[in-house]
């Protein structure tokens, strides 16, 4: 996938920015195909995400396939910056859901080549 390009998806995920490989896979994997999501995560990966800790692929997994049954939105990368050994990238989310629109602070901390934790919060 090139990066620094605009990309637009059937699941209306937009990004504009330059992010790290294995984010950018995150992101454009598209909400909808849980198994390719989960294929940018390490085997041991951890997700935190609305009070809730997913570990490992098969979690991630099952989490993202449910959240993406559960809320429909569009989304648009809008920031990315390194702090320290983490990665923030910036989402505002529009949608069908209390609080439309929001934007999300996605933590990742990669490690060779995989994300190994992401943390999602509001």
């Amino acid at each position: 996938m090139p990066r620094g390009h605009e990309i637009y998806h059937e699941e209306d995920i937009h990004l504009s920015i330059d992010l790290p490989e294995p984010i950018a896979e995150y992101f454009g994997a598209g909400r909808g195909n849980a198994d390719a999501v989960a294929r940018s995560f390490a085997s041991n990966a951890v997700v935190k995400d609305e009070g809730h800790t997913y570990t490992g692929v098969e979690a991630i997994r099952k989490w993202t396939a449910e959240a993406s049954a559960k809320y429909h939105y569009t989304a648009e990368a809008v920031a990315c910056e390194r702090q320290g050994g983490r990665t923030l990238v910036m989402c505002r989310l529009t949608g069908a859901f209390p609080g439309s629109p929001v934007t999300l602070r996605y933590f990742f901390r990669l490690e060779r080549g995989k994300i190994v934790l992401l943390e999602i919060i509001p």
